[in-house]
């Protein structure tokens, strides 16, 4: 059976984009001195200029920041605190629609996405965190709490809007102020989120958001007056922060890469794991640091798994990212673009058998088709290395235990799924994997209450839950 759908766009009229955006300091915008394009991903449209931050930019901030530690934050109890985030997290849904069209726009992500995962996410964190800030001294790591002072925060651009709440909310919640940097292809929803920050009534200099690239995210690491820094991104970056803030006082949280499993079982219940795999890898194109980007199948099942799972992809909608139809949107930036055509094509060449559905791509814009490749052996790089996209790669085992050998072959420790209609067999399958998150028969399922974070090369540390909240404190005592 085949559906047809009628386009069905979402309207750009409750988003209002100037022409141009400075940097929010102290409670106001100011003036950047260079800037450079944001583009819509899907089209190639210039949506504004946005500021590179400077040295001079970042000092700012940081001054804006201390000065609001000192005279207003940390002498503000903790349920003061708390009424600020939940005003925070009420905006955030009276204000759902526009993030949602703004993030599409910016992003390429599709707007059912942003509307019903990445919006209500973020405000649920501020939420969440707004009732953890007068409990501290329950937080499980000492009676007398205290905060790091500023905090230097780096996000990415696969969910701008709720990276920024996963940061921000704890941050505040604990009594830190922030100076934040949005990635650069990405920042005009970090930018609406300072509105949202004045009209909540928030003290100027509590949250600072200075735009800018790679540069900018160096000039905060190595600021002398960031206390902590937290960041989400690539290993290879993370890698570099770790070095910078190694020999000094500065605590650090990161969040990086991951290459996760979906390990399927032949006792699985196979319709429902081909819907959990297409949702593992296509979800936001892909772009998802716990993506399911290695399908790990029992052999006895393969041939009969795979023959679904193309069938179930030939459904998949890709387009329009505000169109409500739409299941795949366009990829993030022509460069990201370009490192999943060179790594599809390393797996041409070392032997894998590509497919994609036959789908019709935009002329214009960023685009990938949904694609799988069987006859991956460990030792391809597509089954090694982080793609970032909608690319999964198909192994196959015997036994359970080659299985679990396989999901463990990497550098990275994420995410991984269990698929299985066995209690016994996941509950061995869990304990077997090194990954700091472990699914069983779903994936890709968030809540603010939950600790998110991985092993490995995967990062230090967790975001969200009692264990996010706690790396935001220190210098803690007992009594």
């Amino acid at each position: 059976m085949t559906f047809e759908y009628a386009p069905a766009p979402e309207s750009r009229a409750s988003v209002s984009i100037k022409p141009k955006y400075g940097h929010y300091i102290g409670g106001k915008f100011v003036a950047g001195e260079k800037h450079f394009p944001t583009i819509n991903p899907a089209t190639e449209e210039v949506l504004s200029s946005i500021a590179l931050g400077s040295k001079k930019d970042v000092d700012a901030a940081v001054k804006a920041a201390k000065k609001a530690l000192d005279a207003h934050w940390s002498k503000l109890s903790g349920r003061e605190r708390g009424k600020y985030l939940f005003r925070i997290a009420r905006i955030l849904q009276e204000r759902a629609r526009e993030f949602a069209v703004l993030e599409s726009l910016d992003n390429g992500k599709p707007i059912r996405e942003s509307r019903d995962v990445d919006v209500p996410l973020a405000a649920a964190h501020f939420f969440y965190h707004a009732g953890w800030a007068d409990k501290l001294e329950f937080a499980g790591v000492g009676t007398k709490t205290k905060a790091h002072g500023v905090v230097g925060q780096i996000i990415p651009w696969n969910f701008p809007l709720l990276m920024l709440a996963w940061k921000i909310a704890p941050a505040l919640a604990t009594g830190n102020t922030v100076v934040l940097k949005p990635a650069e292809t990405t920042s005009l929803t970090a930018l609406l989120f300072a509105e949202v920050c004045e009209q909540a009534g928030l003290p100027a200099g509590v949250v600072n958001i200075v735009t800018g690239d790679g540069s900018t995210g160096a000039l905060i690491v190595n600021h002398p007056g960031i206390s902590k820094i937290a960041f989400t991104g690539s290993t290879e970056v993370g890698k570099i922060i770790a070095q910078a803030v190694a020999g000094t006082s500065k605590s650090v949280t990161l969040e990086l890469g991951g290459k996760a499993a979906n390990v399927v079982f032949e006792d699985a219940a196979i319709d429902e794991s081909v819907e959990g795999i297409v949702n593992g890898i296509f979800f936001n194109q892909g772009h998802v640091c716990c993506a399911g980007s290695r399908l790990v199948i029992q052999e006895s099942i393969s041939d009969e798994f795979i023959k679904k799972l193309q069938k179930r992809m030939e459904k998949i909608r890709v387009g329009d990212p505000l169109d409500k139809n739409t299941d795949l949107g366009a990829i993030n930036s022509r460069a990201q673009l370009e490192i999943i055509k060179e790594l599809s094509l390393a797996g041409d060449a070392e032997g894998a058998q590509r497919w994609s559905p036959e789908c019709a791509l935009p002329n214009k814009g960023f685009w990938f088709a949904p694609t799988i490749f069987t006859g991956v052996t460990q030792s391809h790089r597509i089954a090694r290395e982080e793609i970032f996209g909608p690319v999964l790669s198909v192994l196959t085992f015997r036994t359970p235990q080659e299985g679990i050998d396989k999901a463990n072959n990497t550098p990275f420790g994420l995410s991984a799924g269990i698929w299985s209609e066995k209690g016994s067999k996941i509950l061995w399958a869990s304990q077997k994997l090194k990954a700091g998150v472990v699914w069983a028969n779903t994936f890709n399922k968030f809540d603010p209450t939950s600790p998110f974070g991985g092993y490995k090369e995967s990062g230090w540390g967790r975001e969200g839950g009692r264990h996010g909240l706690t790396a935001y404190l220190k210098g803690v005592s007992y009594e």
